[in-house]
């Protein structure tokens, strides 16, 4: 069985909301293009490249691509940030590019961390270049994004380093925790739990997100309470994103996600649905025996554990947790001080992105 994420929200085909939400994310990245751009021609040209590359901007080699980059998510977040703190959207530039350096530095150190060959369809850094290379355009995409934000307009940069800064270390947090859940046990006193998952994934997903909805009213002088909801509903955003990412992980249609079905528990991973299932005192056993190992498991395999997974409710509770975080979303934007159509926007573009399986 398959999972689609309109068990969150209902069905949709190109309705005006959908419009609205396209155009959000396309007027913020011709907003923020140029002045990306800009930021990564001052890296070393070959640095540079592999950036280019990275952004989906050219292939390897340098040559121009046909199709350029993703949806620009943290970019419209940002640009909208601002315009919640009754600001213009280009008062949320600098901090657009910074957060979307930190996110692709992020992606490069991740993919070769996590082993991953190809990302949106293409060989990711590391293959196309190699690790070394990789690394080095990770690094320079994080120095770059430090000193975007260090040199934008205004007298709240400080203010804004610290915020990015404080992203930055939840991130670090989130991603080694993460790691480190890969050697812990399944069961046990030492056994990951659910809420524990739920701590790293606001770290790792979560805090960028966070940033960049509040980065812009940062720099745009907003309130402490404009800035604070901002952040939360981005926090509870990524949590949200990385546990409808885990259901579709086990369930999702191949043809959408572009992973072959059961394709994390094939891994091992250690997931929300998962988890969840294991907090059960009828499925840890049989879950457990299932899941030890250290070869990827095979198809059967995998198929055994999925249903063990469904019939514990696992895949109930990760759709649940998933529903508690976006109405926590909503009520962080329904607390923002005043009433604001970025609010109104960013809701279009919360609802659209998540019925689009992102």
């Amino acid at each position: 069985m398959t999972v689609t994420t309109s068990a969150l929200y209902p069905p949709v085909s190109a309705t005006a909301d959908a419009e609205r939400a396209v155009q959000l994310l396309d007027h913020s990245r011709a907003l923020v293009r140029p002045a990306l751009a800009e930021a990564v021609g001052r890296l070393h040209p070959w640095v540079g490249e592999m950036a280019a590359y990275s952004f989906g901007w050219c292939e390897a080699g340098g040559t121009p691509a046909v199709a350029a980059g993703g949806k620009g998510l943290r970019q419209a977040l940002a640009v909208l940030g601002a315009e919640a703190a009754g600001a213009p959207a280009s008062a949320g530039v600098s901090a657009a590019v910074a957060v979307e350096l930190v996110h692709v530095f992020s992606l490069l150190h991740d993919d070769i961390m996590d082993g991953d060959a190809t990302r949106r369809g293409r060989p990711t850094v590391w293959k196309a270049y190699g690790t070394g290379p990789a690394v080095l355009t990770g690094d320079a995409l994080f120095a770059l994004a430090v000193e975007t934000l260090a040199a934008a307009p205004g007298g709240h940069v400080p203010s804004a380093v610290r915020h990015l800064s404080t992203a930055l270390n939840d991130l670090v947090s989130g991603q080694a925790d993460d790691l480190l859940f890969e050697s812990r046990p399944w069961t046990g006193p030492e056994a990951v739990g659910p809420d524990e998952y739920q701590a790293m994934a606001e770290h790792k997903t979560g805090a960028l997100l966070g940033c960049a909805a509040a980065l812009g009213a940062v720099l745009a002088g907003a309130p402490a309470a404009t800035v604070t909801a901002l952040d939360r509903a981005g926090r509870h955003l990524g949590v949200a994103f990385q546990v409808i990412d885990d259901l579709l992980g086990i369930w999702g249609d191949p043809a959408v996600t572009g992973k072959p079905v059961h394709a994390d528990l094939r891994r091992r991973k250690k997931t929300f649905p998962v988890l969840a299932a294991l907090d059960t005192p009828a499925a840890v056993r049989p879950l457990a025996r299932l899941l030890e190992g250290a070869e990827e498991l095979d198809d059967a395999t995998a198929h055994r554990a999925a249903a063990v997974i469904e019939e514990a409710g696992g895949r109930n509770a990760a759709l649940a947790e998933a529903h508690r975080h976006i109405a926590h979303v909503h009520a962080c934007l329904d607390s923002l001080p005043t009433a604001s159509h970025a609010a109104d926007d960013l809701r279009e573009l919360l609802a659209f992105l998540v019925r689009r399986e992102m």
